[in-house]
């Protein structure tokens, strides 16, 4: 390939990543991969585990909370919060693996998780320390897409041994080809497939901000949920004055905390 070709740039989205019409794809920022540790914050135990040698599948800490992209810096702080067992999902990111990879991948981590269940999986922390009747799903921007595309599919195929009693989408984002209010999303619509349809759950935390440019994605979600039939409980939550994944790069701001103790009670609310 000329090597000029590989500098001509395919997609540009700033300031998340730039695409390169040689396959190449830079990132500008993403979440930082730190290393398991017995004791990393507060008491908490982290690990990494490998779900699928060939793919590099990977399942940092371990449920009854089952997370997707970069949601909370502050992971161990929600472990310790909730007092929960939680999984960190990894999937492979497109555009080096396209769609639907990432949700595939995320599909077997869950199926994983869920062969515990009867106390002959794998994983030690998962088959000592997780109630299975108290499942969460929760992820922040595709995070929340993935989240929502995998409790329809738990709604359609079951996840025996597993009772998924919520899910919790952070500043979720749906590329459509339509625009949704003022969130343009034409040039990312092959990045991503989402589809609307019943839960396999009872309850749906949103969260939103607005200056969030995705911020009408999460509305259109909520009140398509509210009328879709679906029959659980939906809630909505705005931070005043925020952009997209604000949490992310100021996880100890008020309104991040805020987030992190209000996701940890939507958690603990069956526990209780």
């Amino acid at each position: 390939m000329d090597s000029g070709s590989s500098s001509e740039v395919a997609l540009e989205f700033l300031p998340y990543f730039c695409a390169y019409k040689d396959g190449r794809v830079e990132r500008f920022f993403g979440t930082n991969v730190v290393p398991p540790s017995i004791d990393s914050h507060g008491g908490t135990a982290t690990k990494d585990v490998q779900i699928v040698q060939e793919t590099g599948l990977i399942a940092p800490p371990c449920p009854s909370l089952l997370s997707w992209r970069g949601l909370l810096h502050g992971f161990a702080s929600l472990v310790a919060e909730a007092n929960i067992v939680a999984v960190s999902v990894a999937y492979r990111l497109a555009k080096e693996h396209p769609v639907p990879i990432g949700y595939e991948d995320s599909w077997v981590a869950l199926r994983w998780v869920a062969s515990h269940f009867t106390g002959e999986g794998p994983e030690a922390w998962l088959r000592e320390h997780v109630d299975f009747q108290h499942v969460f799903l929760a992820g922040d921007s595709m995070g929340g897409n993935i989240v929502h595309n995998m409790a329809t599919r738990a709604g359609v195929e079951g996840l025996p041994g597993v009772r998924l009693l919520g899910i919790c989408l952070v500043h979720p984002y749906f590329a459509r080809k339509e625009t949704v209010g003022t969130c343009v999303a034409d040039r990312l619509w092959l990045f991503s497939c989402p589809a609307t349809s019943g839960l396999g759950c009872s309850r749906v935390l949103i969260f939103i901000a607005e200056k969030d440019e995705t911020r009408d994605n999460g509305l259109f979600y909520y009140e398509t949920l509210r009328m879709s039939g679906w029959g659980g409980v939906v809630e909505i939550v705005e931070a005043d004055g925020e952009e997209h994944v604000f949490h992310l790069f100021r996880p100890n701001c008020e309104k991040a905390l805020a987030l992190l103790k209000k996701l940890a009670s939507f958690i603990d609310q069956d526990n209780a």
